[in-house]
């Protein structure tokens, strides 16, 4: 099996003050751009035990350092707020929404959001909370299944997964976009620092009488970027390395997962249809953009190659 057990990498006195460097530095450097969280302290705790702990828990998160790293950045992104280096797009990508796909409803020309707010049901909801919440697990227990059977192919799928983060950064900086919850509150005025919110995800949170996706979105680090939905490049990914990987009849089901995510953003009103449409177009675009560098540029191959023998 690629994912072999075996001794490599060594805890050394270089490793040793090498982790201890970077988690000081990381609470402070967090401490300075985005306030210090008790969440901070979690993931050091986390990123220590299995490093220390075992070999095979020490290949695991530093092959899991990948996802770290995304969440570092994207978590760093509340110090550099997008609105203030290009004008958030409100009026002008909801009336593009409404002329492309607008459904004509009680003698009104809706949005596909504003639809489904009005015609939303208690099932709906119930199935819709089901599917958003797997955009967290799917990905990292799919990245999971990859690690134990391929090495590889989990080092392939994970950056893959930070190349189409980037691409999705590079785009929210450049065109800030509100979500459809966003004018239902507020109308077309900007107001900058407007905290996140969880649409009509709430309604799951209100049935159930938990704070699940209320928890997820306060901690949010921008509201105006919508445009990509990366919620639904996601299951593109694990998709792509499903099909490859062939894993006969689980692709169903991910393909089931992906579907239901597509439906649920914009049905919660957290994405227009075309920024689930960006989202896929992101991820298709990571996905040959990482084929490409991590395969025609030799620092990168390279690179590829020594990380899977240090995490073998």
């Amino acid at each position: 099996m690629n994912g072999a057990v075996n001794q490599s990498p060594v805890i050394n006195v270089r490793s040793v003050i090498t982790i201890s460097f970077l988690s000081v530095a990381y609470l402070l450097l967090s401490s300075w751009l985005v306030g210090f969280k008790s969440q901070q302290i979690v993931l050091l705790v986390i990123f220590n035990t299995f490093f220390y702990v075992s070999a095979i828990t020490r290949k695991f998160i530093v092959g899991f350092s990948v996802f770290i790293v995304y969440w570092i950045i994207f978590d760093y992104m509340k110090a550099f707020p997008n609105y203030n280096v290009s004008t958030v797009h409100i009026a002008d990508l909801y009336n593009f929404e409404k002329h492309l796909f607008g459904i004509n409803y009680k003698g009104h020309l809706l949005t596909p959001n504003e639809y489904w707010k009005a015609n939303a049901t208690t099932t709906l909801d119930i199935i819709a909370g089901i599917f958003y919440i797997c955009w967290i697990p799917v990905p990292l227990g799919f990245a999971t299944y990859l690690f134990f059977k391929n090495r590889r192919e989990f080092l392939s799928f994970s950056l893959t997964f930070l190349v189409v983060n980037l691409l999705g950064f590079v785009i929210y900086y450049s065109f800030p976009a509100a979500p459809p919850w966003y004018i239902q509150a507020h109308g077309f005025v900007f107001h900058a620092a407007t905290p996140g919110n969880t649409g009509g995800l709430a309604r799951f949170d209100n049935y159930f009488n938990v704070p699940i996706f209320q928890s997820i979105y306060k901690n949010g680090s921008n509201v105006f970027a919508a445009m990509p939905s990366l919620h639904s490049a996601y299951p593109v990914i694990v998709i792509y390395y499903g099909l490859k990987n062939r894993l006969g009849l689980i692709n169903i089901v991910l393909v089931t997962v992906m579907v239901g995510i597509w439906l649920t953003a914009v049905y919660t009103s957290h994405h227009y249809i075309l920024d689930v449409l960006a989202g896929i177009t992101t991820a298709v675009i990571g996905i040959n953009l990482f084929n490409f560098l991590f395969t025609k540029v030799p620092v990168l191959t390279e690179f590829l190659d020594k990380y899977e023998a240090f995490i073998r």
